[in-house]
């Protein structure tokens, strides 16, 4: 099948390269556009940045598959070249949920997408609590996601995440991800690594299967440059706030400097048309031009 492109180029590295796949997390069309314009040649859409900038919450389940799918799909179609993977949390319920979550997703051109083993009432992955289904469950969802991309007759990429180690230890967490590898999953993912010398371990035991690294700074891991990981021998790492933590603080402080001062103080270059032309409005009026159009010709430019 030809309808995600992205989904093929993103098994064909995982398969053929031994190099690390460094994907940075955005949360919306904006923050993609940006990461587009500095070349990345992958993305990642974190389910915590979606649900604060789509719903103004904290990622604790509440996002629907519908949420999800929708912003995923946004986000794929600005530059659908590029592959992204996206969290897909729990699936959102049984195995024909999943599968139907699968569809969605590849359908909407997302590249790989990654499954865990919490139950529905999910939360962050390095927040405290996390209470995992059992095994057989787990390995449901992955089976139906399995199944759903056989149908579809799609490349898209299944990576199992696994959120046993905080409650049930690392051997635990391991079996898990043992488990999901033979039910068909393409990648795994221990999340909330603690130490380096876990991370390096995981990668061993679980040799030669891909593993992603979910680098969030401050967070339940340490922080493991990209040199690092290749070391490790990682095949893909996601930054989930690699655009969502400098947003926060570039706004803050420009806000704070409109209430101090009544000014926001906008660097010189960002004008309204430099704004539109981040979110691709040169390519939007050479089609309008293309198609014959007149109504953004060189004076409304």
């Amino acid at each position: 099948m030809t309808f995600n492109a992205a989904a093929n180029s993103l098994r064909q590295t995982l398969e053929q390269s031994k190099d690390v796949i460094i994907a940075p997390g955005v949360y919306d069309g904006f923050s993609a556009r940006i990461a587009h314009s500095v070349g990345f040649n992958a993305l990642y859409m974190t389910g915590a940045g979606t649900t604060a900038s789509r719903l103004g919450h904290a990622d604790l389940g509440i996002a629907t598959q519908h949420d999800m799918a929708a912003h995923s799909s946004m986000i794929a179609s600005l530059k659908p070249e590029v592959p992204l993977i996206a969290d897909a949390d729990t699936g959102y319920g049984g195995p024909i949920m999943v599968a139907r979550t699968v569809e969605l997703y590849a359908r909407g051109g997302v590249a790989g997408l990654h499954i865990e083993d919490q139950v529905q009432t999910k939360r962050c992955g390095h927040l405290a609590g996390k209470e995992c289904v059992d095994v057989d469950v787990y390995t449901s969802r992955i089976r139906a996601a399995r199944e759903a991309r056989r149908k579809l007759g799609s490349d898209i990429v299944i990576i199992a995440r696994t959120d046993a180690l905080q409650g049930q230890g690392y051997d635990a967490a391991v079996a898990r991800l043992k488990a999901a590898r033979d039910a068909g999953a393409d990648v795994g993912f221990l999340e909330g690594v603690t130490d380096k010398d876990m991370a390096r371990r995981v990668v061993k035991d679980l040799a030669p299967w891909p593993m992603v690294l979910n680098m969030v700074e401050h967070g339940a891991t340490p922080t493991i440059s990209v040199e690092e990981a290749r070391e490790m021998g990682y095949r893909m790492i996601i930054f989930p706030f690699a655009s969502i933590a400098p947003a926060y603080a570039a706004i803050k402080q420009g806000l704070e400097q409109l209430k101090q001062t009544g000014v926001v103080g906008a660097p010189e270059y960002f004008t309204p048309k430099f704004c539109f032309q981040v979110c691709g409005l040169d390519e939007s009026m050479a089609l309008d031009a293309a198609a014959g159009g007149q109504a953004f010709g060189a004076k409304g430019a």
